[in-house]
């Protein structure tokens, strides 16, 4: 196995009892799915060990699965082309990712323990910003993070929402097919097991878009979300003070510091991502039908229209 890093003890150890990994195993099924790959007209995918490992870790080494999960993350740059408007040399990516909307944290608070990602809407301005634009950033940050990051695809992600400042403009840009799309990109499409969502300051208008969000999660994310509004011990019950930023009363560096270490990752990445651009389907090769937004996400009029009060 030349090209895989080796887990930390810990990981394989919950590798082993939670993704059914057997070290023995993975070359032939990462084998299988290039094989695979290579009989798809319609699919162009990275065959990296490490990257085919993160989808075979992330469906738990169903390789029927595997191949479901990866044509998914691939289809979804044409049918969902929004989510990736805009590439890591981009000026909007620069200060997109400056504003500190969404911030994966450097620490982890276990060798076994799950990646956490800050989330902090309120930071963008929806007048200048979609969220397809903060969703493109964060997609080009997660594939550095599959590429590396063995607590997120192993241990799982947990996801932190902080809705200070998020006004009515935030929620009118989250429609229900918006919604769709977001969940279908993290839940359905992207190799990482969700071990939580928390919620703080909550605004009025939340419980509008909280509940058609929690209507198109599978029914194990459903049960893994958690709203604490302004009580933060309640959140460091779950999420170990320890990894959190400065401003949110932890020891895991200031937001800004956090800031810079990604962007020198995104530096060091600059060739795997301007590379990871070429990939994706060509849905008119695609064996039998070709697969539309309609498809994936459903039809735009099939969604009633949420109400703010």
């Amino acid at each position: 196995m030349a090209n895989i890093r080796p887990l930390s003890p810990a990981l394989a150890a919950k590798a082993s009892a939670e993704l059914n990994e057997d070290p023995r195993r993975v070359p032939d099924d990462i084998q299988h799915l290039k094989d695979w790959l290579a009989k798809q007209p319609h699919l162009k995918a990275r065959t990296d060990d490490q990257w085919l490992l993160c989808f075979l870790r992330g469906c738990k080494f169903s390789l029927e699965r595997t191949k479901e999960k990866l044509d998914l993350f691939y289809s979804l740059r044409s049918t969902a082309p929004e989510m990736y408007c805009i590439k890591h040399t981009d000026a909007k990516f620069d200060e997109i990712l400056s504003l500190g909307a969404i911030i994966t944290l450097p620490k982890v608070a276990a060798p076994d323990a799950p990646r956490v990602t800050l989330i902090r809407a309120g930071q963008y301005d929806p007048d200048k910003y979609s969220i397809f634009d903060i969703m493109a950033v964060s997609n080009i940050l997660q594939k550095i993070i599959l590429m590396e990051d063995d607590n997120a695809v192993v241990a799982g992600s947990v996801g932190i929402l902080d809705l200070e400042n998020v006004t009515m403009g935030h929620f009118l840009q989250m429609t229900p097919m918006t919604m769709k799309k977001m969940v279908v990109a993290s839940q359905d499409a992207m190799p990482f097991r969700m071990k939580g969502t928390h919620y703080l300051n909550t605004p009025t208008g939340f419980e509008t878009v909280f509940n058609a969000m929690k209507g198109l999660l599978n029914e194990k994310n459903r049960n893994r979300l958690y709203v604490h509004n302004k009580n933060y011990d309640a959140m460091y019950q779950y999420i170990s003070k320890d990894i959190l930023p400065t401003e949110y009363g932890g020891n895991g560096g200031s937001i800004n510091d956090i800031l810079a270490y990604w962007k020198n990752k995104v530096k060091e990445y600059s060739a795997f991502l301007e590379e990871d651009m070429q990939f994706g389907t060509d849905e008119s090769k695609r064996p039998g039908k070709p697969k539309t937004a309609e498809d994936i996400f459903g039809a735009e009029g099939s969604f009633r229209k949420l109400e703010f009060d």
